[in-house]
């Protein structure tokens, strides 16, 4: 990877929809080459997919919790079996396997403190092997990216 793949990345963090030719005048190169760059980094994998970012509080999900969770037992089943139903969530957006106090570290998208609650009582604590949940609610979103600092 050069910095002319990095340029690209750097403006298609910024600018995902761009078209190729638009991404090429961006970086300073012509179309084909700038295709085959960009195709290059798909290929590999740099380029993971296309996102678009939607604004949760317009759509109602004002509450967004951070839950560290501790498990009963680290097996290995249990550990994929965790995982698996946690990928399934879609109020979770975010799990981190943790080192440290918690297990794993969950980021948590819902409409309200009410609806938390009910998902905690219906959902988080009925996942294999919970042991304890520790939840904290972020009270204002000072930064929020998807931009790696390449």
């Amino acid at each position: 990877m050069d910095e002319m793949d990095l340029k690209i990345l750097r403006t298609l963090q910024k600018h995902p929809d761009l078209p190729i030719a638009e991404l090429a005048e961006k970086v300073g190169l012509s179309h084909t080459p700038c295709w085959r760059r960009v195709k290059r980094l798909q290929g590999s994998g740099v380029i993971e997919r296309n996102a678009v970012i939607l604004n949760p509080k317009l759509l109602g999900l004002q509450a967004v919790v951070f839950a560290s969770i501790k498990l009963k037992q680290h097996d290995e089943a249990t550990l994929d079996a965790f995982e698996t139903a946690v990928r399934s969530r879609p109020q979770i957006v975010e799990c981190f396997s943790m080192s440290g106090d918690s297990d794993y570290q969950l980021r948590i998208v819902v409409g309200n403190i009410e609806a938390y609650h009910d998902f905690l009582k219906k959902t988080l604590v009925h996942l294999p092997a919970v042991a304890s949940v520790n939840s904290h609610f972020a009270l204002n979103t000072v930064k929020l990216t998807t931009d790696l600092p390449i």
